[in-house]
């Protein structure tokens, strides 16, 4: 298989001003989630009540998610950018002032949180089309998987400086670090070089875009397989901030300092196989299947740990498959998807992967809670590894399928 290099990508301006910008910012977006977890479990100390704050998190992806694409469609996706990363800042420094308080009300808790859910709506499909028009095609791929590299390389840091943080100055400064890192993105956005990206049809207003964007995947299996198998992955598998503090906090007898150990090194797993991934420059809808077997086969395994000794190296498994799953569909989806319907295609993965979280995140809380973290997350193997097969079956069946995407 012919290689590129690991970080051709970085050689372009404006993507290291997206990169640079990001990496500060998402650290910082992971204080927020490991402290938002760890308050509401310490408030509570109830699985349920996780599910519910997952479901406040990423319930607007799934009720707007679609529409958001396609504003990300029509838009200058920078300056969509500029102006959701203005709101979510405001939505840090609200989150700051709640945890600061003796005892925060959930229910404000909960409503900030849904907040968050709709910039992330707005957020995702327009960031992760706009990385497509800041290289040009041959870097595709390469750019996809370093953007995967910067989302999981700050999951190794962020969780390891939330536990630092709680534990020394306490919650509320993990939202304000976070509220101030987004200046970073701001500042990058800003002074990129407008002329050097590249130009991409914008779609026109009309009548029945978001049905036609379901269309249009449906009829290209490149696009629907690795959807579905992220609709069963995402509702399932990915729910790690519902299972893993009851995981290590409940069965393993760990502390919030185990527990955001524990998910730094998953993250360095991640960061492993989102690297490995930035060498490949063609993906396949089979490369998808083979990493949600993988996916599955170490949740399954993270499921019966007999300590928290084999969790750490389990982790490593569990981030470096979770991140080959999640870059091989979503480079597919960004090199398949036609560039007029690109933020629709998108917006879909993203209600399957984040949407998915307010349906699966209260049914593994509750499994959690009524049988055992152990239960949820054996669950959540186990879907990731029907979601191969469903896979490995559709290919067989949908018959020619485009089995390459040249990045």
């Amino acid at each position: 298989m012919k290689r590129g290099g690991t970080f051709a990508s970085m050689k372009i301006r404006n993507f290291r001003l997206f990169f640079t910008g990001q990496l500060i910012s998402q650290v910082g977006n992971w204080l927020t989630l490991i402290a938002q977890t760890l308050l509401v479990l310490k408030l509570t100390n109830s699985g349920l009540a996780l599910g519910l704050l997952a479901a406040c998190q990423f319930g607007p992806v799934l009720l707007i998610g679609a529409w958001a694409g396609l504003v990300a469609d029509r838009s200058d996706k920078r300056k969509l950018l500029l102006a959701v990363q203005t709101f979510a800042m405001a939505q840090s420094f609200a989150l700051a002032a709640l945890a600061f308080m003796d005892r925060p009300p959930l229910v404000a808790l909960y409503a900030v949180a849904m907040c968050g859910g709709f910039a992330t709506a707005f957020d995702n499909p327009a960031r992760r089309a706009f990385v497509v028009e800041m290289v040009p095609e041959s870097h595709v791929q390469n750019a996809v998987s370093l953007n995967s590299a910067l989302m999981t390389g700050s999951r190794v840091v962020g969780p390891a400086l939330a536990g630092l943080l709680i534990h020394t100055v306490g919650y509320g400064w993990c939202f304000v670090v976070d509220g101030l890192s987004y200046i970073a993105v701001l500042i990058g956005l800003s002074m990129m070089r407008t002329s050097e990206l590249r130009e991409r049809p914008i779609s026109q207003r009309g009548k029945g875009q978001v049905r036609a964007g379901l269309r249009y995947v449906r009829t290209v299996p490149d696009l629907f397989i690795p959807l579905m198998m992220m609709a069963i992955i995402g509702t399932f598998t990915f729910n790690f901030n519902v299972v893993m503090p009851l995981l290590i906090k409940r069965t393993l007898h760990g502390d919030d300092r185990t527990f955001t150990l524990v998910y730094s090194v998953i993250s360095v797993g991640s960061l492993i196989g989102a690297l490995a991934s930035a060498r490949r420059v063609t993906v396949t809808v089979r490369h998808v299947v083979v990493s949600a077997m993988a996916f599955g086969g170490a949740m399954i395994l993270l499921a019966v740990t007999p300590s928290l000794a084999f969790t750490f190296p389990i982790g490593v498994l569990v981030g470096a498959s979770s991140i080959a799953f999640m870059t091989s569909s979503t480079a597919l989806v960004q090199v398949r998807a036609d560039p007029s319907m690109r933020g629709r295609v998108l917006a879909l993965q993203a209600i399957v992967f984040l949407g998915s979280t307010p349906i699966g995140g209260p049914i593994l809380g509750a499994i959690c809670q009524v049988f055992s973290p152990r239960i949820g997350v054996l669950v959540g193997g186990v879907a990731a590894c029907v979601a191969a097969i469903y896979g490995w079956h559709a290919t067989h069946i949908d018959v020619p399928l485009s089995t390459q995407a040249v990045a």
